[in-house]
């Protein structure tokens, strides 16, 4: 079966379960993605979830692909995977020789990706617990393991187990930069990857203007041109639409990491 084919089948199998979903109002439309709610109508009442409620979403089977992939287009998994491959293509490299963290995990999507592309191995992390059973229940097979874990205070146990893994490429996708991982997650991350691996990842397009002073803004503008990582590709592209039907642009970027990361790196980042 082909990638695409089983991705339409895995995608097929999540929606037997379908919601009644309402947007809200245009007057109320005008709302950051973080802000971004929809309504579900339930036992004949309505309950209200904020886009970043993964814990209540995941727990719904097919309610994150109906409002993500189906209502506002999301098209990131696949295009940053697509990305990834061409660049590791180039290198005269091949993804089916990667030992993928995919951090921010959710309910499995760009694990799914991954996996279609032949990746050796796929170990998943999240910080929910509600996002490990999301995907163990909507992505059988997809992860080799599952993380539950917080990556700003790994315990020694957790640090081991994921060292063992000899992770050559970090993924993570529609997870950056809005709370969900902050850039101390992402770094201890990026750490657990070898020198010379790859990094794959999207972030919101005004994350790399030097008039954004948030402390994620100035980490990914640092990193990205530092002498730790060599980018390899850079791409401005459609992530989704908004509530109003807006397009929501991102840049998809694929790297790889040139040098070890030095623990004080991220405290010169933050006090700069």
């Amino acid at each position: 079966m082909s990638r695409s084919l089983a991705g339409a089948v895995r995608m097929i199998m999540i929606q037997t379960h379908t919601h009644r979903i309402k947007f809200p109002p245009v007057d109320a439309q005008d709302l950051s993605q973080s802000e971004a709610y929809f309504y579900v109508t339930e036992g004949g009442e309505e309950q209200r979830f904020r886009f970043h409620d993964y814990d209540k979403i995941y727990a719904r089977p097919g309610l994150y692909e109906q409002v993500f992939y189906d209502r506002l287009k999301c098209c990131s998994p696949e295009k940053v995977g697509e990305v990834l491959n061409a660049a590791v293509t180039a290198s005269g490299e091949s993804i089916e020789e990667m030992r993928v963290l995919d951090l921010g995990a959710g309910n499995g999507a760009m694990g799914e990706v991954m996996k279609g592309y032949g990746a050796s191995r796929i170990v998943g992390a999240d910080i929910i617990e509600e996002a490990r059973a999301a995907a163990l229940r909507d992505r059988p097979g997809v992860y080799d393991d599952y993380h539950v874990a917080d990556f700003t205070a790994l315990r020694d146990e957790e640090r081991s187990r994921l060292e063992g893994w000899s992770f050559n490429c970090l993924t993570s996708v529609a997870a950056l930069g809005f709370g969900d991982i902050p850039p101390a997650a992402f770094f201890e991350a990026l750490r657990l990857v070898k020198v010379g691996g790859w990094a794959a990842f999207n972030i919101k397009e005004t994350f790399l203007d030097s008039s954004d002073r948030s402390g994620f803004s100035r980490y990914i503008r640092k990193l990205i041109f530092s002498e730790h990582l060599e980018l390899h590709h850079l791409e401005r592209y459609r992530h989704r639409l908004s509530l109003d039907g807006e397009p929501l642009f991102y840049f998809a970027l694929v790297a790889r990491k040139t040098k070890h990361l030095p623990r004080e790196m991220l405290r010169r980042v933050a006090d700069s």
